[in-house]
């Protein structure tokens, strides 16, 4: 028998749009929380024009994020919307808002002009840079990439600074707003008392630098662009071999050892310039020649199999419809199909990561139509409180 959602009765007042915001609502969805999606009428939010691609149903981009909630129309330029806003903002147990710093409370819907009648709400804010000095910064993901420092590590030696090919920060922020949010919830449960979060995107990348980071910030080393090379293990990266690079992943002297044996040459493992990880940085590029002839002799196949039989982390680089096919072989249940709200399938998404033991219900509604749910949230706000 499955046990109902944690977050079953959160009612969640999501002001935001794009990615970071409407993830981390879609994730408070997930786990059971009523979420409210409020959208400009007649556009609504950014991401239903942004295509192709497009599903039957929607741009594939909006649907990424923005399952298992209901859509209502409201302008917050006139009295009205800003009223039911208000309202139900004022219902709500989590807020989650991505204006401009500052823009929620020119409309009387900031923090302290909704806790002041809703003292226990979460209110969660995300931006680009911040409420301080990078107020007034536009907050895109690419950009963030870019003067965060991520950019400066990702891509070729040789070449020009690369952004990670999804919106990574969007995704981090998100993740760091939910846990916020979660985090607030639980607090709220044992005081009462409510909270304000702030998430910027710049402080969710820099979180996210981890040793990379923490080698400026403890060694005073400013880490470079090393394509797939790792700064601090050998070898972890991509291996050329008879077709196609393996990547190959060798986090201790043991598996090197399970390595070399593997390829028919257990010698290098006990080679001074190769026995240790510190030496075997020392060496890479000796060595990186060393392993390729070896793999020269069979395609990345054969070797992936190979080395997975021998216990050494190894794998093609894949498409994403060749990780989801192995997701799948694995049982790991990636997917989930969405319904509209006749019941009927209309597509399918990646289900939320965690998974329940014992399970739990997966709500799966399909993202909702452009102010779906105007008529009925509407006469619901002008109703009394429950």
């Amino acid at each position: 028998m499955t046990d109902t959602l944690p977050l079953d009765g959160v009612l969640v007042a999501d002001f935001s749009r794009v990615l970071a915001g409407p993830l981390c609502t879609m994730t408070l969805a997930d786990l059971g929380a009523r979420v409210i999606k409020v959208e400009r009428p007649g556009s609504g939010d950014d991401t239903r024009h942004w295509g192709p691609p497009f599903s039957e149903t929607g741009p594939t981009y909006y649907e990424s994020v923005n399952r298992n909630k209901e859509s209502v129309c409201l302008d917050l330029r006139e009295d009205e919307g800003r009223e039911l806003a208000r309202e139900l903002a004022l219902r709500a147990d989590v807020v989650v808002e991505n204006f401009k710093p500052g823009g929620m409370a020119k409309l009387g819907l900031g923090y302290e002009e909704i806790s002041a009648e809703n003292p226990g709400v979460v209110f969660v804010s995300i931006s680009g840079f911040g409420t301080a000095g990078g107020a007034h910064m536009p907050g895109y993901d690419f950009l963030v990439q870019a003067v965060g420092g991520l950019m400066s590590i990702t891509g070729s030696a040789d070449g020009e600074p690369t952004k990670a090919g999804v919106a990574l920060v969007d995704v981090l922020t998100a993740k760091d707003a939910t846990i916020g949010a979660l985090a607030a919830l639980e607090r709220r449960r044992r005081t009462g008392r409510g909270a304000h979060i702030d998430v910027s995107l710049l402080s969710s990348l820099q979180g996210a630098l981890v040793n990379q980071g923490q080698a400026y910030l403890g060694a005073g080393k400013v880490p470079q662009r090393m394509g797939n090379d790792h700064p601090s293990i050998v070898p972890y990266q991509l291996l050329q071999c008879a077709d196609a690079p393996l990547a190959v992943t060798v986090g201790n002297d043991a598996q090197f050892r399970k390595f070399t044996a593997a390829l028919g040459i257990p010698e290098v493992a006990e080679d001074e310039d190769y026995a240790t990880n510190s030496a075997r940085v020392a060496h890479r590029e000796a060595l990186t020649a060393l392993l390729e002839e070896a793999l020269a002799a069979k395609s990345a196949a054969e070797w992936q199999q190979a080395l997975t039989e021998a216990g050494v982390p190894a794998g093609k680089v894949a498409g994403i419809d060749e990780g989801v096919a192995l997701a799948e072989d694995l049982g790991l249940e990636p997917t989930v199909d969405v319904q509209d709200r006749s019941g009927e399938t209309v597509g399918r998404q990646f289900r939320h990561p965690a998974q329940w033991t014992p399970p739990l219900p997966s709500p799966t509604v399909a993202p909702p139509q452009l102010g779906e749910d105007t008529e009925a949230v509407t006469a619901w706000l002008r109703g009394p409180r429950e």
